[in-house]
């Protein structure tokens, strides 16, 4: 597959990835990842590996969520290492009725046009057991 983009990176990101996780449509964001993709949040040392792992991690946020939000970006974008760094507004409305707003950063590393890296900074504590 031929290298995304710096367009298509940021539309990878923003719209196919945080769109779907707002909108909670488990599938389509996971489509953004390889079969052996890992996603770490590294400030609460916790590591997602494979798609099975992600999907669960995932499905129990959706769970566990009431809405979902990530906005207000700032991209860093490397084309010829298929790398892209994005800064976001995260805020999210819990059914226990808390509603949390954090500022985190996440680097993706692709291969063939979906994510096989994701490494996140959160900026409080991490909804993604």
């Amino acid at each position: 597959m031929a290298n995304l983009t710096g367009a298509q990176l940021i539309e990878l990101v923003e719209t196919h990835y945080f769109g779907n996780v707002d909108a909670k449509r488990l599938d389509p964001a996971l489509a953004c990842f390889q079969p052996d993709a890992t996603l770490s949040v590294q400030t609460a040392g916790a590591t997602h590996a494979g798609l099975p792992a992600i999907r669960r991690m995932f499905s129990d946020f959706f769970a566990s969520t009431r809405s979902i939000f990530h906005g207000d970006y700032g991209h860093v974008v490397d084309v010829e290492g298929q790398r892209i760094a994005s800064q976001f507004v995260a805020r999210n409305t819990y059914d226990d009725g808390r509603k949390v707003e954090m500022r985190n950063c996440n680097f993706f590393v692709l291969k063939d046009g979906r994510f096989a890296q994701v490494t996140i900074y959160m900026s409080g504590a991490n909804p993604l057991v």
